[in-house]
């Protein structure tokens, strides 16, 4: 699924209209029905609902979901900021569709209040049990002003669950910010198409911790819609973890991944990378470690099959027999820069086509010789925090956060890997330049182990689905930070372990993005 920003949503429209004769009305029926469902399905026992619609197309949406929602037996109001004859277009057929419908049902028509200044507001929220914030969406540039102002505040003040058309008003959507002052609060979001920057970037529904951002198909052809800047959304790859398996599977079909890692006092690390990638579904694990680590490690799953191993520059020629048979290698959880370990593992990188991820100390074996990571030709996966990040980049770590995506890119095209640049919004840059953004996980995975898990989640991935690597490495970052939804859900985002989000990656795998009523869940809560 591309990310759009609000220029190329508004060319997707006109496409659809102009180049697949899709009516304007026909996009607004469907966006207003779909806001309708979300809040039939998610806030069931809300009665009394008020929609509050400005005079463009945001509340043209707004007119339509109030139909909707009165057809469904709801006691619903409109606030129209504005006088009705000043609705234009669509948003007009929207009013004039909303006044039919009462007529032709022989129903109370709903009532549209005109709100002309912040005097008028007075009790008109009174009763409400949710309220549908269609005030301005995705061609609003900020600040607010006027009227919306004082709604947004109104709002503030209410105890009220809050859905947005759209986007929050007075959110841009082309923010890349986390947080914007100033903006409504939203309970969840449901905007049309496909996500712009803000829905992924931002933190919409910030105020409320069970919030979430749905997107909707409203009819436009996938030909309608085009992004310049390569950016799509991870989980729409989560695909590839929904298929059934063959019935005669045989574990030589799902990979055999080598984790290479561990030192003394860093024995979990490795040991980790190996349960999540057995718990990923890889048809058989073994982890390369220490001698004196060896027991340690094989105590994590007795279905993980351990070798000892020596981290030596001098032993590389013994590897060549470990790595017969071997589809995956991850290498670096735990391994520690002492000696000649860097060495050995540039020595080991170059030393074998095989698909590779690399992170931890494995990254930082690189770190001021980047002109040896190449991986044209190979498959080669790396996973760096920001501080790792700025190490292989030589910049502080200000400096990877100020421009993540851009960063991110350059470097995946310059040295022809998979870049998984982790933190707020991972993302998954790609050597043709496309970056993905994650838009799973939560404050609990700030846990030691975290990015060990991923390692082997992602190595899993890429052994049963050779044949579209990329893919795969987004769909296992998506699962790891959906598992991780899972284990803060269940139990807490202070007490959350690593090892918790491989015990809820099979909440992950059962979880489907689409819902029942065609909405795909983007972020929040799942």
């Amino acid at each position: 699924m591309k990310i759009l920003t609000a220029a190329e949503m508004a060319a997707t429209d006109k496409r659809t209209a102009e180049e697949f004769g899709v009516p304007p009305a026909d996009l607004m029926e469907q966006a207003g029905g779909a806001v309708a469902r979300l809040c039939l399905r998610r806030y069931a026992n809300a009665k009394r609902v008020v929609v509050v619609c400005g005079k463009g197309n945001n509340g043209g949406d707004g007119l339509v979901a109030a139909r909707v929602l009165q057809g469904a037996g709801c006691d619903v109001g409109v606030v129209l900021l504005g006088r009705q004859s000043e609705l234009k277009g669509e948003a007009a057929g929207a009013l004039e569709r909303l006044r039919a419908f009462a007529v032709e049902g022989g129903i109370a028509p709903v009532v549209v209040v005109e709100i002309l200044d912040e005097a008028g507001l007075g009790g008109m929220l009174d009763g409400a049990e949710l309220i549908v914030d269609a005030v301005v969406g995705t061609g609003f540039r900020p600040p607010l002003r006027g009227l919306a102002v004082a709604v947004r505040d109104l709002l503030d003040a209410l105890n009220v669950a809050v859905v947005a058309v759209d986007l929050p008003s007075g959110w841009d959507a082309d923010s890349m910010e986390e947080r914007v002052e100033g903006v409504f609060r939203a309970d969840a979001v449901v905007t049309f198409t496909a996500p712009k920057r803000a829905h992924v970037f931002g933190h919409l529904t910030y105020k409320a911790a069970s919030g979430v951002v749905m997107v909707a198909g409203i009819g436009s052809p996938e030909g309608a819609v085009r992004s310049e800047a390569k950016l799509s959304w991870t989980g729409s790859c989560k695909v590839l973890a929904e298929a059934p398996r063959a019935a005669n599977s045989n574990k030589g079909r799902f990979g055999h991944v080598l984790v290479v890692g561990g030192n003394w006092g860093k024995a979990g690390a490795p040991a980790m990378a190996s349960l999540a990638a057995l718990r990923t579904g890889a048809g058989l694990v073994t982890a390369a470690v220490p001698e004196k680590i060896v027991a340690m490690v094989g105590a994590i799953a007795p279905e993980l099959m351990v070798r000892s191993v020596e981290f030596s520059c001098q032993k590389l020629d013994t590897w060549r027999g470990l790595l017969e048979g071997i589809k995956v290698v991850a290498v670096g959880p735990g391994l520690g820069t002492e000696g000649e370990v860097p060495e050995f593992v540039r020595g080991l990188v170059a030393g074998t086509k095989l698909p590779m991820v690399l992170d931890a100390d494995a990254l930082n074996a690189f770190a001021g010789k980047t002109e040896l990571l190449d991986g044209t030709g190979r498959v080669m996966v790396l996973t760096p925090h920001p501080g790792e990040m700025g190490r292989l980049a030589g910049m502080t770590v200000k400096e990877v956060e100020a421009d993540r995506v851009g960063l991110a890119r350059r470097f995946a095209v310059e040295h022809q890997v998979t870049l998984v640049l982790k933190g707020w919004r991972t993302l998954v840059a790609h050597p043709d330049g496309r970056v993905a953004v994650n838009t799973t996980g939560n404050p609990s995975m700030a846990k030691g182990g975290s990015g060990d898990i991923l390692t082997g989640i992602v190595a899993a991935m890429l052994g049963q689905y050779p044949e579209d690597p990329g893919a795969a490495v987004e769909a296992a970052v998506y699962l790891h930070g959906l598992a991780g939804d899972f284990a803060a859900r269940t139990l807490d985002e202070h007490t959350v372990l690593a090892t918790d989000t491989v015990t809820h990656l099979s909440d992950a795998f059962r979880y489907r993005v689409k819902d029942e009523d065609g909405l795909v869940w983007i972020c929040g809560a799942p």
